[in-house]
């Protein structure tokens, strides 16, 4: 049987209910120390190998690396991919895991998401709002700050005006660090987050300050979680086998 909407409502409309658009991959590695201490030859196999991996996710979608070594002690780097057909970027990562590096490679984290229209109207940038693809420049800046998150059920059951209320508060105080560019993904269904929250910028400090005036904020009452965080330095892609200790 097929479900009918009820008395009084209309059926959503492209326009009404954004739908994602590209699929975006955060992939968080972690080489054992075993690996880094096998013999240099044999490292310098895992590394042609994983050169190899790294050239073909170049050719094939946007992607971006970053280390953590000095930041996380659970893990070295990050690998940021985006492309409009999810089969893409998994069968990469079946590649990678068929492969002579991947044998050796831990994924202590990894989080699913995709673009897609904000449900809210930003007042600070008009159009900001119906954005639904990231950007192809790569990006600029040297800091990457990334954590998954999720809203309480109560912040659903609030109307949508209160919501948009709190977004308006949420959206001027990010506004006052124009350095700081969010890149907001969503993952309703598809991961164990509802986002995944990527900060660009330059200046660490700077993105604290950010995030500690984000907590005076109403909207912050109604987060469930936005951790685990993870501070990002980006790096070429030929520098992610040193990242991981294997030159």
């Amino acid at each position: 049987m097929t479900a009918q909407p009820h008395q009084g409502t209309r059926p959503a409309t492209e326009a009404q209910a954004p739908r994602g658009v590209q699929s975006v991959k955060f992939t968080f590695f972690r080489m054992p120390g075993e690996a880094r201490r096998l013999p240099a030859a044999e490292r310098a196999q895992l590394c042609e190998a994983l050169l190899g991996l790294l050239d073909r996710s170049g050719e094939q979608m946007l992607t971006r690396a970053y280390t953590t070594v000095g930041t996380r002690g659970d893990v070295d780097v990050m690998l940021w991919q985006v492309h409009d057909d999810l089969r893409v970027v998994m069968d990469w990562h079946a590649a990678l895991r068929a492969s002579s590096v991947g044998a050796w490679l831990d994924v202590p984290r990894s989080y699913l998401s995709m673009t897609m229209r904000s449900l809210y109207n930003n007042p600070q940038h008009e159009g900001a709002a119906s954005r639904e693809r990231l950007r192809t420049d790569g990006g600029t800046d040297e800091f990457l700050f990334v954590y998954p998150m999720a809203k309480t059920r109560a912040w659903y059951a609030l109307p949508a005006t209160d919501r948009q209320r709190m977004m308006n508060e949420h959206i001027a105080v990010g506004h006052k660090y124009h350095n700081i560019k969010i890149n907001t993904t969503y993952s309703y269904g598809l991961d164990d987050q509802e986002f995944v929250v990527a900060f660009e910028g330059n200046d660490p400090g700077e993105f604290l300050a950010l995030v500690r005036e984000l907590r005076d904020t109403d909207a912050s009452a109604y987060t469930l979680f936005d951790t685990p965080m993870y501070t990002c330095r980006r790096i070429p892609l030929g520098e992610m086998p040193a990242a991981l200790g294997l030159t």
